[in-house]
């Protein structure tokens, strides 16, 4: 098929909650842009992952004139801000302090809100791009080629790439070998996280058990996640619908209502980091730099700050004539990974130790469960979302 030009300032790859942020943002600076998704709008509006947006990430929203997108959502302190923890199936308050409520939003939510603000506000939003690639970041004019729905090769002129496209993504394998450092941490054990059709009263319940973490969180009108602590060398095949809901009733210990499941995967909890956060004119934003444990509940607020801090920086430099927040664009996102890679590591660590002592041994959870109960008799001692 023929090949189609165009140019912008800033091509955006992906279309997630950073990339749909960024696109919104850069709108509302005077700044053009693309964002090209490989999957379509349907996968993109449907896809069930985070659920949780803490104070930072409503704020951020709320700076630039965004706070409709998160819709209905739930907020922390719609309740008293005490959520039931389980322990060997006896409750116990956990009491936070929040100086800036988060709410219970689905990623699905989220986005698809972020999409309708940014197509209505004259956004170019590109789906169903396949094949993308990035060109000639280490100069002054870098473009994005790829090919549409229709099987026409397109390419995008640009003068910055933002990739937003998750750890699995093109734009970091753009950047030369050698140039990225990698850290890792594997916690060495998985949550099977199930999508099911039951209703979550309260929104957030949580249970430490000798078997094993588990969770029942809201994800919407009618809908919740529910997470359970097994090994890495589990496989969907070993737990079946029976096993999950009796599995959930053993850690908390009591009734838990049961209903379709829709889907269930297997997550490895990890927190990576890449450093740096940029090369030439390409910039990672969100898992395209970097991924926290699910237990924090801190991504899609890491992403907002990756877009909010590049959006600014980039304004900085063609609005104000002002490089520099710009060219420490990486070493600012950084030192805010690393602060989020703390918090969410400790806590991880904390409410899984404190449970099945198989995984870290019986004197690692008992000083987990030390921890654990400074952490409940403190007030405001710490807020999961």
């Amino acid at each position: 098929m023929h090949n189609t030009s165009d140019r912008t300032t800033v091509a955006v790859i992906g279309a997630g909650v950073a990339g749909l942020a960024l696109g919104n943002f850069l709108l509302r600076k005077g700044i053009g842009c693309v964002i090209v998704e490989r999957h379509s709008r349907d996968h993109v509006e449907g896809r069930q992952r985070a659920g949780s947006l803490d104070g930072q990430g409503v704020r951020i929203l709320g700076d630039w004139d965004l706070h409709e997108v998160v819709g209905d959502a739930v907020s922390h302190s719609a309740e008293p801000a005490v959520m039931p923890l389980y322990i060997d199936g006896r409750p116990q308050p956990w009491a936070f302090g929040d100086d800036e409520p988060g709410v219970f939003c689905p990623q699905q939510v989220l986005v698809r809100n972020l999409i309708g603000t940014f197509l209505r506000n004259g956004g170019d939003l590109r789906f169903g791009a396949d094949d993308v690639a990035i060109d000639g970041i280490d100069g002054a004019r870098p473009s994005v080629h790829y090919r549409d729905a229709d099987g026409v090769s397109r390419r995008i002129g640009c003068e910055y790439v933002a990739g937003c496209d998750g750890d699995r993504g093109v734009s970091r394998t753009a950047i030369p070998a050698g140039v990225l450092t990698r850290y890792a941490h594997e916690h060495g054990f998985a949550w099977l996280a199930v999508l099911a059709d039951v209703p979550a009263d309260p929104p957030a319940v949580m249970a430490v058990h000798r078997r094993g973490f588990a969770a029942h969180i809201t994800r919407g009108a009618g809908q919740s996640r529910f997470y359970l602590q097994c090994p890495l060398t589990d496989t969907l095949e070993h737990w079946p619908d029976t096993r999950i809901w009796s599995e959930l009733e053993a850690r908390f210990g009591r009734p838990v209502p049961a209903g379709p499941i829709t889907d269930r995967q297997l997550v490895p909890l990890r927190g990576v980091v890449y450093s740096p956060m940029s090369f030439g004119r390409l910039f990672l934003l969100g898992d395209a730099a970097h991924i926290v444990s699910p237990m924090s509940a801190k991504g899609m607020s890491l992403a907002l700050h990756d877009a909010d801090l590049f959006a600014r920086a980039l304004s900085s430099t063609i609005n104000d004539g002002d490089p520099e927040p710009l060219a420490s664009y990486s070493d600012t996102c950084l030192r805010h990974t690393w602060d989020a890679q703390t918090g969410a590591v400790w806590i991880t660590d904390v409410m899984h130790d404190a449970g099945d002592a198989a995984h870290a041994g019986a004197f690692r959870q008992q000083l987990a469960r030390a921890e654990l109960r400074r952490m409940l008799a403190s007030a405001g001692a710490g807020n999961p979302f």
